[in-house]
């Protein structure tokens, strides 16, 4: 869908783009029990060896949505601390 949208309006001079976060330390997280050391333990095993904070994913939205991304369009952001690379086997 991202690069549909960003071929059918990129002669409008609109960019598309799109974040595919992993864990992010919101409420709905933390409302399931998963807060402090409980979600670092969680996402322990991805690479950066925690959860994010909404703070980074904020400013990811921030970068897109500025002119220093000017040329970016179409792409997918992943932000996920490395879990689609995998996990570390504990």
């Amino acid at each position: 869908m991202t690069k549909v949208a960003a071929m059918e309006l990129g002669p409008h001079n609109i960019r598309v783009n799109s974040i595919h976060p992993g864990g992010v330390l919101t409420p709905m997280v933390t409302e399931a029990g998963l807060e402090g050391d409980v979600a670092n333990q969680v996402f322990g095993g991805v690479p950066l060896g925690r959860i994010s904070q909404p703070r980074e994913m904020a400013t990811l939205a921030a970068y897109l949505a500025s002119d220093d991304s000017s040329y970016s369009t179409g792409s997918e952001f992943v932000a996920d601390g490395g879990m689609t690379a995998g996990f570390a086997l504990a």
